[in-house]
């Protein structure tokens, strides 16, 4: 079974969706190995997306991800990566699948109500980021 991780934002929480974000990803094969609310610090959230800095989206990005609570999930199922992209649909609402969770919810490309990683690369270092003492089983 394959691992990946996913952060529900802070417009999913201050919209009040997080239920219904976590219960759509459940619907959808995957289990929950692993979840924390927090807030992210600026220099958190600076070194999570330190591959967008300099890219004119990056400030506002930081902004965003710092002005509420985030939820950090390592979820797992197999091919976890490539299904919890096909689960949230792309970046774009506009542009989402009918029926994902971001075309269920998100407003724009910055509010989109939920990160996923993009690769198992990614997968790992985004879930020793927030999560560096678990163990996953």
């Amino acid at each position: 079974m394959e691992t990946t991780f996913s952060m529900l934002k802070p417009d999913c929480i201050e919209r009040k969706l997080t239920g219904k974000a976590i219960d759509y990803i459940l619907e959808h094969g995957f289990e929950i190995r692993a979840m924390e609310k927090l807030s992210l610090s600026k220099a958190q959230a600076a070194a999570f997306y330190r591959e967008h800095k300099g890219k004119e989206f990056y400030k506002p990005l930081i902004e965003f991800m710092t002005s509420g609570p985030v939820v950090a999930m390592v979820l797992a199922r197999e091919d976890a990566v490539e299904k919890f992209r096909e689960v949230i649909g792309k970046t774009d609402p506009k542009k989402a699948k009918e029926g994902s969770l971001r075309a269920l919810y998100a407003t724009d490309v910055r509010h989109n109500i939920v990160h996923g990683a993009d690769s198992l690369q990614n997968a790992e270092r985004e879930i020793s980021f927030f999560f560096p003492k678990i163990d996953l089983i």
